[in-house]
């Protein structure tokens, strides 16, 4: 029988925190980081299409990544392929909102197939998932920056190689927290 008094204690969650200022953090790394083009914004407050970044704490869902750009990343994220067909209901009034779907499709949605880089690798956040409420915002990613930072529509990114890092660093039970 083990001794409770020296067994391990248990691991403790990785948190990721996320200042208003563009920093990422996760352990004692420090990545920069671009949010929403129009700045942070309290969860209750946001709206779909407000080019703003949520405020609050978020599961990291899973990973979507393009085959065809790079190989899989290395996380313990549950991950999956981006196709051509593939995108992203951000049609407020829709059965579908903020949920994955399969183009064609006839409502308001996001390709996630891109002809940039940005969706090279694609961190669902658990941001108005669970349900959808219309109107709160979709669509709300972890993935890859601009070269130059530029806002986001809502989403975090970061470089390439951070976010394989960063994602390296998860677990299956990783938060996000973005903070105004």
């Amino acid at each position: 029988m083990q001794d409770t008094a020296t067994a391990d204690p248990a691991p403790k969650p990785v948190e990721i925190s996320v200042s208003a200022d563009g920093v990422l953090r996760v352990g004692d790394q420090e990545f920069r980081c671009a949010l929403g083009v129009n700045g942070v914004i309290d969860a209750n407050d946001k709206t779909e299409g407000d080019g703003k970044s949520p405020a609050g704490r978020w599961r990291l869902r899973y990973v979507m990544y393009r085959a065809d750009h790079r190989p899989c990343p290395h996380t313990k994220l549950p991950v999956t392929t981006i196709s051509f067909s593939d995108g992203w209901c951000d049609d407020p009034n829709h059965p579908d909102y903020n949920r994955p779907v399969r183009l064609p499709f006839d409502a308001s949605h996001e390709k996630l197939y891109r002809d940039d880089d940005a969706y090279n690798i694609v961190v669902v956040l658990g941001h108005n998932d669970d349900p959808p409420v219309p109107g709160k915002g979709s669509a709300i990613f972890m993935h890859v920056a601009k070269p130059d930072y530029r806002g986001t529509e809502g989403c975090v990114a970061l470089a390439e190689p951070d976010l394989e890092t960063v994602l390296s660093l998860v677990e299956y039970e990783t938060y996000i927290t973005i903070n105004a």
